[in-house]
């Protein structure tokens, strides 16, 4: 990492929950969770602009707010185990989590946000960067970073991939930032049921000490946002299914169906995809079924664009997967 993206640690401390964990000992992980243990910590943060009072006050309040944040998010402060049978669990023993203050004063918004490509420097405002998720059992499942930068502050925060997903992630990061701004209520507690069709018996056998990393984190990658509009993702359907319909009464995407641009007789549908549940079939003209989805579009011109940049052998065959949410599926 170049020396002008370097970031100075402050202090490190441990945060723990404001209130002790009775109600919850410890969690199960499901059969959905187990494969994350070889998965990296997730990472995700906010960019502030500086606050209007001093760091030190800063850091004093966001200690105390996810001191309060963890109350109801006991299973984050506590530490993966695994049992004599081979199941592991995530045991609520408010050992607590990382809280890091650092800087980078040489950095300022404009110097980060500028590149076409995210900066090196990023890296540095995370911790616990490339661990992997089985390495809960030892470190603490979640790790907070304040970097204090020329004219802002960013918030970094790890979690473990095994404990939670994206969605469960940002309901705690949006709990945090609720008390901060002086809730005494959250608006959504977490779930911490166990009785779905995930709670498997199933034990994932893993090598003495946990698995391996598969692949160099020195290699040399390039990471960039592609940002793509209402109105190119609706160029794409449109192309891929091959139909013209209004695009000011649609909408790109459905919490049940994942794709609200439903066209009947080359028309979006009346109420914007949304069913209740009910997932209708999308038709095109002589009533034929359409298969490709707005997600399915933008997906299709993603990996053709990857693969044609790859340059590889007509025949060579590839493959494509990605994650998938099944809330909404799973939900009585």
């Amino acid at each position: 990492m170049p020396s002008s993206c370097n970031t100075s640690i402050v202090s490190r401390c441990t945060i723990y929950p404001d209130q002790k964990s009775s109600t919850i000992k410890a969690l199960k992980l499901s059969v959905s969770d187990l494969p994350m243990l070889s998965c990296q910590y997730i990472q995700k943060g906010v960019l502030l602009t500086y606050p209007p009072y001093s760091i030190n006050d800063l850091i004093t309040f966001l200690k105390h707010s996810l001191s309060v944040a963890l109350s109801h998010f006991p299973a984050l402060a506590g530490r993966l185990q695994t049992d004599p049978s081979g199941h592991v669990h995530i045991v609520c023993n408010d050992a607590g989590v990382d809280f890091i203050q650092a800087k980078a004063r040489h950095l300022s918004i404009h110097t980060i946000l500028s590149p076409t490509h995210v900066p090196e420097c990023f890296k540095g405002f995370f911790a616990m960067d490339k661990t992997l998720s089985y390495s809960g059992h030892s470190k603490p499942l979640v790790a907070v970073q304040v970097t204090e930068l020329k004219d802002g502050i960013f918030i970094g925060c790890t979690v473990n991939h095994a404990v939670t997903d994206g969605t469960s992630f940002w309901n705690f990061f949006n709990t945090f930032a609720e008390i901060c701004k002086g809730s005494k209520k959250i608006s959504k507690s977490p779930d911490f049921s166990r009785n779905t069709m995930l709670n498997s018996p199933a034990v994932l056998k893993f090598p003495p000490g946990g698995p391996k990393v598969t692949f160099s984190g020195d290699e040399p990658l390039r990471e960039r946002i592609f940002h793509f509009s209402r109105d190119a993702i609706l160029k794409l359907k449109l192309r891929a299914n091959n139909s013209n319909f209004r695009s000011n009464s649609a909408e790109i995407f459905g919490r049940q169906s994942n794709d609200s641009w439903k066209i009947v007789n080359g028309e979006s549908n009346g109420n914007n995809g949304l069913s209740n549940g009910k997932v209708d079939p999308l038709f095109l003209k002589n009533n034929e079924t359409a298969e490709i989805s707005s997600f399915q579009s933008l997906c299709a011109q993603l990996w053709r664009s990857v693969t044609r940049a790859r340059k590889l052998s007509p025949s060579k065959m590839t493959t494509f997967r990605m994650a998938v949410n099944c809330r909404h599926r799973l939900e009585s």
